[in-house]
């Protein structure tokens, strides 16, 4: 139980049975006090992601990192799932982020139909819902589906999956397979 925040253990395990069902094995649960927000992760969304300024659930379509940092403080209780994938070319990332953020939404659905009216998912990779994607929050295709990314709302991914125990290490090439996390939001 390391790790879990003052729950019953039958919330944990109706929860965890619905993981198990979608086919989520792989996952811990996680205080939110204990998911650190950054400014310097924002910093690098704006100079140095590709995708700043051209996705509508990424900076800067999202809260400041103060707000970002204030709803977290807002949970009693996160779990964190853990992807893995070795992709052949670089395009081939937003073909299978869009595939598993479209499965972890439905698993955001069931969650919150089963009770858990505050239910929030944060996607394992920029929102991808969308081929092409309006660029502006208010414009938004899929206003419904989209979900920002952990880094998106500034959340510093590498220490605070390091403190769960999951790997998760800077890639140098398209080769090294990836390691990507969602954090599901859950009162």
């Amino acid at each position: 139980m390391s790790g879990k925040p003052e729950w019953t253990e039958t919330k944990y395990n109706e929860l965890e049975a619905i993981f198990h069902q979608r086919g989520y094995t792989n996952f811990k649960w996680i205080k939110p006090d204990r998911i650190v927000v950054s400014q310097w992760v924002r910093m690098k969304c704006m100079f140095g992601c590709g995708e700043y300024g051209k996705n509508a659930s990424c900076p800067p379509n999202v809260p400041s990192v103060s707000e970002c940092e204030r709803f977290f403080r807002e949970y009693s209780t996160a779990v964190v799932f853990h992807f893995e994938k070795k992709v052949d070319k670089p395009e081939e990332r937003h073909a299978w982020s869009r595939k598993v953020n479209a499965k972890l939404w439905k698993l955001e659905r069931e969650v919150f139909l089963s009770g858990h009216e505050r239910a929030f998912l944060l996607f394992m990779d920029s929102c991808c819902i969308c081929e092409d994607c309006s660029n502006e929050r208010a414009n938004c295709q899929q206003p419904r589906l989209s979900r920002p990314s952990p880094e998106a709302m500034a959340v510093d991914v590498f220490t605070t999956v390091r403190q769960l125990g999951f790997p998760l290490e800077v890639r140098t090439d398209y080769s090294q397979k990836m390691d990507r996390y969602a954090f599901l939001m859950v009162e």
